[in-house]
Formats: C-alpha cells, sequence, structure tokens
C-alpha cells in the first residue's frame, strides 16, 4: 500500500508513519508532504492509495488541497488528520467525500478505516 501524509509538523508526520507501519506492515510506502501545494503535486505522480492529510497546513489548507486531489482523482482516498473535532469541519470533509475524519486524540481509530481501503 502507498500512503502520503500531509502535515506541516515532522513531529506528527513521523508518528503517523509509525503508526502505518504497525497497522499496513512495514512493506507500506509512505510519502511525506508538508504543504497543500506538495501534497497537490505529489499526488499527481505518486497516485498513493490514501492520503493521511492535515487541515492547517498554511498558505493552502487541507481542505482546499483534498478539493483539487479530487479533480485530479475522484477515486482518491483522503482521510482527514487533525486536531480540530468540530461540525463545521467535520461538515466540510463530508462535502469533500473524504473516507474518514479522526482526531488526532484518537489516532488509533485509523487502523479500520485504513483496513477497509484497499485491502
Amino acid at each position: 500500500m502507498n500512503i502520503m501524509i500531509v502535515d506541516d509538523h515532522a513531529d506528527m508526520r513521523r508518528m503517523l508513519r509509525n503508526l502505518v507501519c504497525v497497522f499496513k506492515g512495514a512493506s507500506t510506502r509512505v510519502t511525506e508532504c508538508e504543504t497543500g501545494e506538495q501534497a497537490v503535486a505529489q499526488y499527481e505522480l505518486l497516485k498513493p492509495d490514501c492520503v493521511l492529510m492535515d487541515i492547517e497546513l498554511g498558505t493552502m489548507s487541507g481542505f482546499e488541497a483534498t478539493k483539487k486531489i479530487n479533480q485530479l482523482d475522484s477515486a482518491a482516498n483522503v482521510v482527514i488528520v487533525t486536531s480540530h473535532d468540530n461540525h463545521i469541519f467535520r461538515t466540510k470533509s463530508e462535502e469533500l467525500k473524504v473516507k474518514g475524519y479522526v482526531t488526532k486524540d484518537k489516532l488509533f481509530d485509523l487502523a479500520l478505516i485504513l483496513h477497509t481501503i484497499n485491502s
């Protein structure tokens, strides 16, 4: 499985990478991006099986990057991974038809989502 992690904090990317390897196995290929712009550019090149997308990324939000990725690939599997657990962000995520919404205080919820994607 190929997974792209998009988060502006290196420690969070490292934590997500470690969890992904636990959940999906050490043979999982992981690409890391720090910005939404990088994510869109890398998605087009790599076509990962799943994108773990933070919302707050800087100049291009995770929502905007997800919208652009969905325009490139209507079958993209984007999972929002965020610190924010609020109705507005969840509604926006549903509108973007993401595959899941996981808060950073409940990262083990990713295991089930990742299991359903490309299992």
